[in-house]
């Protein structure tokens, strides 16, 4: 019924709260949906809170404000994907007022309201040993500035291998 990225992305979003991987998650399902603007909504979320959570507020701010204006137009698409779009608006603005204020970073909820994807993602969580709702680990350098620290090779592998093949192109 729900995509397996968007699983996976709220997976990640309420147990290991991996933000940067939510991000590549969605992006890459994004790519392939069509550039739906839903899959945006929730990779702005995901961003934000990678922002705040690094100490960036401005930057947590600004993509939590565009998460909020793009939301505005995408209460069907929130909603078939069994989350509560009015409980998601109020959750962010609430979130924004909270980065306003200067308040530090704290782990949210998605509010998810199908009773059914709430359960398959609890039971993929037991089966991985996952926890969740846990709390983000504050401590861990990785998750906290994984855009910096993550292995890259693959992907300056494929730009290599597209420059080579461009390069055989035009000869």
């Amino acid at each position: 019924m729900y995509p397996n990225a968007y699983i996976d992305y709220l997976l990640h979003f309420h147990t290991d709260r991996d933000y940067f991987e939510c991000h590549e998650i969605l992006e890459e399902h994004w790519k392939q949906d069509g550039r739906k603007q839903v899959w945006v909504v929730l990779i702005q979320i995901a961003v934000a809170l990678y922002h705040h959570r690094r100490g960036n507020d401005r930057g947590a701010r600004r993509m939590m404000q565009k998460a909020l204006s793009l939301l505005e137009g995408e209460k069907a698409a929130i909603e078939r994907l069994g989350l509560d779009y009015s409980q998601l608006k109020q959750q962010l603005q609430h979130y924004i007022e909270r980065l306003d204020k200067g308040e530090p970073y704290r782990s949210i909820e998605l509010p998810i309201f199908d009773v059914q994807l709430l359960k398959t993602c609890q039971m993929i969580c037991r089966e991985r040993g996952l926890v969740w709702g846990k709390e983000s680990d504050l401590h861990n350098e990785f998750l906290l500035h994984k855009h910096k620290l993550r292995d890259r090779s693959d992907v300056i592998e494929a730009r290599e291998q597209k420059k080579k093949a461009k390069r055989q192109s035009n000869k």
